[in-house]
């Protein structure tokens, strides 16, 4: 089974585009069952075929053929050099970025495991479902 996700267009010029801005703004993954069997499916394919499970599903989502997890790993200094080479401008966002997530994580960490939601410092709601 193929998943694909297509892409909607909205006009501003609807009467209803507001209702539909918002159904797509709030949809979630976790609703849609389709999907949510597709990961279990390759989440189980993962754990028993291990790495060449990986390897395939890299090949198929990522279009990258890799001989082996080690050719998917990336050495401190290729990660380096690919961050210090980046503009200033990507540089920063990515910094922002990694902020951003740590600061979500440390407020994770405090949940214990519950289900929860957070608003961080721009408004954007965020949560885990446990």
């Amino acid at each position: 089974m193929k998943l694909i996700a297509a892409p909607a267009r909205l006009s501003t010029a609807e009467a209803d585009f507001e209702a539909k801005f918002q159904a797509r703004l709030h949809w979630s993954a976790e609703q849609d069952d389709a999907i949510e069997q597709r990961v279990k499916d390759i989440l189980a394919d993962v754990r028993t075929r291990g790495d060449a499970a990986v390897l395939e599903y890299t090949a198929r989502f990522d279009g990258l053929q890799a001989g082996s997890m080690a050719a998917l790993e990336l050495k401190a200094a290729e990660l380096k050099a690919a961050f210090d080479g980046l503009p200033p401008e990507q540089r920063a966002a990515l910094e922002q970025a990694a902020a951003r997530v740590r600061r979500y994580h440390a407020w994770q960490k405090k949940q214990g495991g519950e289900t929860a939601t957070y608003r961080d410092d721009d408004g954007t709601l965020l949560g885990q479902k446990v």
